[in-house]
């Protein structure tokens, strides 16, 4: 039996130059719509004082002449684009925020940039035996009821391109290629044991991992580090549409999502080097209206996407065999991992747990992370009894590598010159 998962490839196109000029004229029909769409949105915030959805958009737009230049379903991801860009600004407001911009415009003077085009399952047509992928184009841009791009594409040799679900024609700054997005099977392997882990995640810690003998820590230093580093370049640019500002976002979610591949890779290789068996996360749905963290603090939690990091961490585990439970973490961080004390004056620090019931003494977050990995084993009751609870003190670090984009042990990461 075999778990069903996505797999994104990226492709070079091999006939580039006989292609270039259509996709171009696509990118730009894109950036033309979203830029009527953004204009649009402007309009029924004046008149309403509300934002309008992805669905309103498509109601309201999907009659205008520019709407046809695309493919429809490739129209209707444009718009669910700023939609989704516009709930994201607002929220940022929300949590404090008074210095986020809202979307902007796609245009630089009488210039419309190469936008990213998908094609969903009705604009594209995929034949593997010889490499190739037909794109469809909007009613407007072509010259004939057969009129489509015909685009000869490569990729790894190791990569098998079927069951294809959507493309996306991207435009890298110099050339375009395309993201192949596929569904995959993916072979059932057994559980390497019947442990449990379990995984706090947070802010300064970005997640601590607890095993019931052993911890990890891995620090979000670096993520960190590159939030701070981009928002401060980002302030630099005058136009938020602009090509470096533009350049700048797109550098930085690649940067972050490698780290979460990153971190979610080395935990998943770590629990299966321990015999684990489930994963237990912590849920944090809800945790932005429940607690109030600061102006800081909640821009950092609305910032950093656990939920896209779990689901990363699922299909990882997946395919080691080890399942993964979200579980509700309210109250994990004021309970005593080893005698079950809940008081929340016991946390003296942020990173340091102090119960003054049984005398443990513990990494906070770890702390945390082994009370969720407990909610799963209910014949862990916490009795008071004598536990080596040592480790919970000292947990192994491990850091992201940002020469090598890898996560490492501290000690490993920290000799190097």
């Amino acid at each position: 039996m075999a778990n069903q998962g996505t797999r994104t490839y990226v492709a070079s196109i091999r006939n580039h130059q006989q292609v270039r000029d259509d996709l171009d004229s696509l990118g730009f029909a894109a950036s033309k719509l979203w830029n009527i769409a953004r204009w649009t949105c402007d309009r029924i915030w004046a008149e309403t004082g509300t934002i309008p959805d992805h669905g309103v958009l498509k109601a309201y737009l999907k009659n205008h002449e520019r709407y046809a230049d695309l493919n429809a379903q490739s129209s209707q991801a444009i718009l669910e684009e700023l939609a989704e860009a516009f709930e994201s600004w607002y929220a940022l407001r929300e949590n404090g925020d008074e210095n986020v911009n809202p979307p902007g415009y796609r245009k630089h003077g009488d210039d419309h940039p190469r936008s990213t085009v998908t094609f969903k399952e009705d604009g594209f047509n995929h034949d593997p035996k010889h490499n190739r992928i037909r794109l469809s184009k909007g009613r407007n841009l072509k010259d004939g009821r057969r009129d489509f791009i015909l685009c000869e594409y490569a990729v790894d040799p190791d990569v098998t391109v079927q069951n294809v679900q959507q493309v996306r024609a991207v435009w890298t700054g110099t050339e375009w290629e395309l993201h192949i997005v596929c569904n995959v099977e993916i072979d059932d392997s057994d559980a390497p044991g019947d442990r449990v882990a379990g995984i706090d995640l947070g802010i300064c810690n970005f997640a601590a991992v607890a095993v019931g003998d052993d911890a990890l820590l891995y620090p979000g230093g670096a993520l960190k580090e590159d939030d701070y580093y981009f928002q401060k370049e980002r302030a630099k640019c005058n136009d938020n549409s602009s090509r470096k500002a533009q350049r700048l976002d797109r550098k930085r979610e690649t940067r972050r999502t490698h780290f979460f591949h990153a971190v979610s890779k080395d935990i998943v290789v770590e629990c299966a080097a321990r015999n684990v068996g489930t994963i237990a996360v912590g849920d944090l749905n809800g945790i932005r209206e429940d607690t109030d963290w600061g102006d800081h603090g909640n821009l950092d939690l609305h910032g950093w996407a656990f939920d896209r990091f779990t689901k990363m961490l699922a299909y990882k585990a997946a395919e080691h065999g080890i399942s993964v439970e979200r579980v509700d973490e309210r109250g994990t961080s004021k309970s005593c991992g080893s005698c079950g004390t809940t008081d929340g004056s016991q946390r003296v620090e942020r990173g340091l747990y102090v119960c003054e019931e049984c005398g443990l003494v513990a990494n906070a977050d770890v702390n945390g992370a082994e009370n969720i990995r407990q909610k799963v084993l209910p014949n862990l009751a916490c009795d008071g009894g004598d536990r080596d609870n040592g480790w919970m003190a000292q947990p192994a670090v491990r850091l992201f590598d940002k020469s090598t984009g890898r996560v490492r042990p501290q000690e490993q990461v920290a000799c190097e010159p």
